[in-house]
């Protein structure tokens, strides 16, 4: 791990996201004093955890206004069975120590997100969620990278090799023949001489738009299955294939890099998974119904909530906005 001091386009520098003391400690304090009646030496703590900083009063109000909110609570009832009785118990005392049932009520709902530490620990450059970062390579090609994004980079005794670990990349590879450069995501694998891409990886995939030039792409399954793209082409890598070749507009595709997102007549489930990718909070839907409508626009990704909140008012669905950057849409 070693180089983390990138210049994000909004301002910010690259590097995972902080842990944010006071919320955490928030949460700690919420799942206490709700296992149970407190004693005098407890109530005094938390009296004395309040008192040391305004922010301790704000995070737990915070907390305690998300809990008993009406689109909170209409939202945990979309949560399949198992779930939903961690997030609302009926009874007081809870089965599993306070702190760790808590931490999981709100995990449930996406509410609480922690890094991911062993990627952090492998990473050169990482970026926060809804930050970007362009970063120049030893060898003088350039690495954009996306929100929530970590590499690791391997340019040691001529080699030009970058790791994609999490999220999203687009390279512009400086031509040289005697060293190919390469890109692996999770299930494939990328090799150029001199060319522009993007990379993102996923949960179930890895995808490839090819900007200029010409790349290879190779799956890291057993079949070693691959495909050749031409400029205006992407593919997809699962576990055990490549997808056939198809057509793929780099300006809509790769709108990021200007801090853009375009689409044109996409459901709006589709575009609210993508920008949940910039949002730091969790962007929830109760009415199911809601993910189908088709929607068309071009927003700007630095005002998330904004593009949500026109959104909504387009589909004519309500927009919540509640403590922690939830977003509910009902």
């Amino acid at each position: 791990m070693g180089h983390q001091d990138t210049h994000d386009t909004d301002g910010t520098t690259g590097g995972s996201a902080p842990v944010d003391t006071a919320a955490d400690q928030a949460l700690d304090w919420f799942a206490r004093l709700r296992n149970g009646e407190p004693d005098a030496a407890t109530h005094a703590a938390f009296q004395a955890w309040l008192a040391e900083d305004p922010r301790h009063a704000a995070e737990f109000r915070s907390l305690e206004t998300l809990w008993n909110s009406k689109p909170f609570i209409d939202a945990v009832k979309t949560l399949p069975v198992d779930r939903r009785a961690l997030a609302r118990p009926k009874a007081r005392r809870w089965p599993l120590p306070a702190a760790a049932l808590a931490a999981s009520v709100l995990l449930s709902v996406g509410i609480w997100q922690y890094p991911a530490l062993t990627i952090a620990v492998e990473a050169d450059y990482l970026t926060a969620t809804g930050s970007q970062t362009t970063v120049a390579l030893p060898d003088g090609s350039t690495m954009m990278l996306n929100t929530d994004t970590a590499v690791a980079l391997d340019f040691a005794a001529g080699r030009r090799h970058i790791r994609l670990l999490r999220g999203e990349a687009f390279f512009d590879v400086v031509h040289d023949p005697a060293h190919p450069f390469t890109v692996s995501g999770h299930y494939g694998e990328v090799e150029v001489l001199g060319t522009a891409f993007s990379v993102r990886t996923g949960d179930d995939e890895d995808e490839v738009v090819l900007e200029r030039g010409r790349v290879q792409v190779l799956c890291l399954c057993d079949g070693r299955d691959k495909a050749e793209l031409a400029p205006g082409e992407a593919v997809s890598i699962t576990a055990s294939a490549v997808s056939p070749v198809h057509a793929a507009d780099p300006s809509t595709r790769l709108a990021w890099r200007e801090g853009r997102i375009i689409f044109e007549n996409a459901r709006l489930g589709t575009v609210l998974q993508e920008l949940r990718r910039y949002h730091r909070g969790p962007i929830m839907v109760v009415d199911k119904r809601v993910n189908r409508l088709l929607v068309t626009g071009n927003y700007r990704l630095d005002d998330v909530e904004g593009a949500l909140r026109t959104l909504a008012d387009a589909a004519g669905v309500g927009f919540h906005r509640l403590p922690g950057g939830l977003i509910i849409l009902q």
